[in-house]
């Protein structure tokens, strides 16, 4: 009697069991269906508002607008390829070594992706009108971007001459010197934007730099890429600007395709630090080192890349005193497949600060490390860069497999270098800011917290 009571009450147990296991299968099946809802308006706009559409929107020079339904369904596939391979939004950081934080990684979180796959997966679904999101605050065409971040106008606005882009897909580089009225008092810069003609401008300038010629200096005040438009330097850290009449040189190299531009001008505006605020460190911003150089030989003499092969340089700078290493951009030709930065330390150490695994010439972008990212390099280290040629036909940009590749300034040609923005610190200032940034860490993990992947 007594084993048919526990078998009866073992019988009960296994079907409360069963029932509440199928409630469980029930209610994950319900949650995944739910889950599978992805809709425009709620899931997908959201994120072509934050990520995508400052460039893809009308008279931009994306080849498409993406700010409405329609425009988004339209190129859904295309989409979907696009971010799913990660090729856009571009950011070619390796995901795999080195400093993976930084302040202007407009990457998509594998979250967004996922979400925008499963849209396209499930035909691209509308949603409800109530979820769509409000319409984003884009600039007007032609705006300075860093006027609404310091609230007025550049204090300084310098033009090119005019130059006709030919329609021929060639390479064509302008570089007038433009006289300068000057400034009655020299002025300390605190960010400068790098402003290419509106539309057709910014479809026809690859990179360039603008050259202050002042007070017996030449004065790299600005720099600009595909990907790089502005740079606003660090807190107490600034460029001077003298006093005095001077010029301004440019080297702007336009890469035509499809589209010329008549009588283009650009324009570069400077926003300066109070005038009665100096700041306590001086910096020259960007600064090139070359990676295509061997000792005794002329630039570039050691690039010879053969027919469907490859190629890989180095080269080494050493610091002279302590740097704090704000950004890296790298610059190659349409041969470049990755490029990376290296500190060896004077202890013998050595550190991926950052890799390009797939470089794209197109892009001239450059990586900002978040603020307690930004490597502190005392002096003596020793800056390692590494450069890789493909003249393969796995190269989706090579224009030519069959030829023999030198060096040269068009893009069929090759060159390596990379532009580092660097500040140098005093021994003193150098110690300050690293027991600073150990405070902060301290300070961090003491709070906890989490980013969502990327």
């Amino acid at each position: 009697m007594t084993r048919q009571i526990v078998s009866y009450q073992h019988l009960l147990h296994s079907f409360g069991t069963v029932i509440l296991a199928f409630a469980m299968l029930m209610a994950l099946q319900v949650h995944s269906v739910v889950a599978q809802e992805v809709t425009f308006s709620k899931d997908v706009a959201p994120i072509l508002y934050e990520s995508c559409v400052e460039c893809h929107r009308p008279n931009s020079f994306a080849p498409m607008s993406l700010l409405t339904y329609e425009d988004a369904r339209r190129y859904a596939p295309r989409i979907r390829s696009r971010v799913q391979s990660r090729s856009m939004p571009p950011w070619h950081v390796d995901r795999t070594v080195g400093i993976q934080a930084y302040e202007n990684d407009y990457s998509l979180t594998e979250r967004a992706i996922e979400t925008i796959v499963r849209w396209v997966d499930d035909g691209a679904p509308w949603g409800d009108e109530a979820d769509m999101p409000p319409p984003p605050e884009l600039l007007e065409g032609g705006a300075w971007q860093l006027e609404n971040r310091f609230g007025r106008p550049p204090d300084v606005i310098v033009r090119s001459t005019p130059y006709d882009v030919i329609e021929n897909g060639q390479d064509q580089w302008w570089g007038p010197t433009v006289p300068f009225a000057g400034l009655e008092e020299g002025r300390w810069i605190k960010a400068y934007e790098f402003k290419p003609s509106w539309p057709l401008g910014l479809r026809v300038v690859h990179h360039g730099h603008a050259t202050l010629r002042a007070g017996g200096q030449n004065i790299g005040i600005a720099h600009y890429g595909v990907g790089k438009r502005y740079e606003t330097f660090p807190d107490d850290v600034g460029m001077l600007f003298p006093a005095g009449e001077a010029a301004v040189t440019w080297n702007l190299h336009y890469f035509p395709v499809g589209v010329g531009a008549p009588q283009d001008v650009v324009e570069v505006g400077l926003w300066f630090y109070p005038e009665d605020e100096e700041p306590t460190i001086e910096t020259r911003g960007e600064v090139l080192m070359r990676v295509d150089r061997m000792g005794g030989m002329p630039r570039g003499g050691d690039i010879l890349i053969p027919p469907h092969g490859q190629q890989v340089l180095q080269g080494a700078h050493v610091l002279d005193q302590p740097t704090l290493i704000n950004s890296f951009r790298p610059h190659m030709h349409m041969r470049g497949k990755e490029m990376s930065i290296e500190a060896i330390y004077p202890d013998g150490r050595r550190e991926v600060l950052g890799k390009v695994s797939d470089y794209k010439h197109i892009w001239q972008i450059s990586y900002q490390f978040a603020l307690d990212q930004k490597p502190l390099l005392p002096k003596g280290t020793v800056l390692l860069f590494t450069s890789v040629f493909d003249n393969s036909t796995a190269n989706p940009l090579n224009p030519d497999p069959e030829q023999w590749v030198v060096f040269g300034r068009r893009g069929v040609d090759e060159m390596s270098h990379m532009w580092v923005g660097i500040t140098e610190l005093e021994q003193e200032e150098f110690e300050r800011r690293i027991a600073e940034r150990k405070a902060r860490l301290v300070s961090q993990q003491g709070q906890g917290g989490s980013e969502e992947k990327r």
